[in-house]
């Protein structure tokens, strides 16, 4: 089955978001390893797409994609919670003065 934004092919997830979204997805979640100075310019551009009037609704469309991923991926958020190793006392060792 394929899947189509507009006349826009989406290949892949990723592909279908930013088709959907207008923005590439780098662009809100960053890349690993971009530098502060990278990370800056990024936020300042996405501020710049948020004050442009044809994104008024981006947020709201953010989260219905936030909402769908959660809803079509529930195993993402399987949480197993982690054995407390036991803590070890040290035993005393000396003459208390």
């Amino acid at each position: 089955m394929r899947t189509y934004v507009g006349r826009q092919q989406a290949v892949s997830a990723d592909d279908f978001a930013e088709l959907a979204l207008g923005t590439p997805i780098e662009l809100w979640l960053g890349v690993e390893g971009e530098t502060a100075e990278e990370r800056a310019a990024r936020l300042d551009a996405a501020r710049d797409i948020l004050a442009d009037p044809e994104y008024g609704d981006l947020s709201d469309d953010l989260v219905r994609l936030a909402a769908g991923i959660v809803e079509d991926h529930p195993e993402l958020f399987d949480v197993v919670p982690l054995r407390r190793p036991a803590r070890r006392r040290s035993a005393r060792r000396g003459v208390a003065a």
